[in-house]
């Protein structure tokens, strides 16, 4: 499966005032992990970049001046994400930015539900935590994500925190490998391969904790009740049933 996270900065949050893209970040899952690829460009969008968006991002428009046009990069671009499923926070106002770029270059790229799926990260962190905050950020702190170099929006670095995030909330552990191959070979097999167990294998010994040490892990919990302020309920009680 392939996967590509995606996010853009513009010179403006309304792209029906005209609005235009001036960066894409781009970066590569294939079969849920980081492939090294990225697509990443700075675009002249023809226009001023708002005030607001200039203290959320920091791009200048002197900066901005000597940039290549979309319709320069559209074609580089499309042929990255096609094919693949996008991921995106709050992936309608990127989609739409993207829409009226290529809309601006006379539709011959259609749009980009005719290249892509997408998954909007937004909307499975809010129907993962209701009511909470899902900003990017806030995630980066729910799921102890790094995003320490973010002190402006950038298009590549947020992209490449978004994986991080979306990885661990849709997947918990994302580093664990299922192929077949062994310790010491090169990870270059069937990432999807599962490694079968021996059948004839002896069987595994079930060690039993002793009458000693089950009081000494009671004695232990019960220290760490009364230190934390808990009524230490006994844990050998029966169920009383009516």
């Amino acid at each position: 499966m392939r996967e590509i996270v995606l996010d853009t900065e513009t010179t403006g949050i309304e792209v029906r005032e005209g609005h235009r893209i001036i960066e894409i970040g781009c970066v590569e899952l294939l079969d849920r992990r980081l492939t090294g690829r990225h697509f990443h460009v700075y675009i002249n969008p023809q226009r001023e970049v708002e005030e607001g968006a200039f203290a959320v991002h920091g791009i200048s428009d002197a900066f901005l001046a000597d940039k290549p046009l979309f319709a320069d990069v559209v074609d580089d671009f499309m042929a990255f994400i096609k094919g693949a499923r996008l991921v995106i926070h709050n992936a309608a106002f990127d989609v739409g930015f993207i829409d009226a770029e290529l809309q601006l270059l006379g539709g011959r790229h259609g749009q980009v539900v005719d290249h892509c799926s997408v998954v909007d990260t937004l909307r499975i962190a809010r129907d993962k935590h209701p009511g909470q905050r899902n900003s990017l950020d806030a995630l980066c702190k729910r799921y102890g994500v790094d995003n320490s170099q973010r002190d402006l929006h950038g298009a590549l670095l947020d992209a490449e925190i978004l994986a991080d995030v979306y990885l661990i909330m849709t997947g918990g552990q994302t580093a664990l490998s299922l192929s077949s191959q062994g310790a010491g070979d090169n990870d270059t097999g069937d990432l999807g391969a599962i490694r079968r167990l021996d059948p004839a294998r002896p069987a595994l010994r079930v060690i039993q904790a002793s009458e000693a040490e089950l009081a000494a892990h009671e004695e232990r919990l019960a220290a760490i009740e009364k230190a934390a302020g808990f009524v230490a309920w006994p844990r050998t009680a029966e169920l009383v049933t009516e």
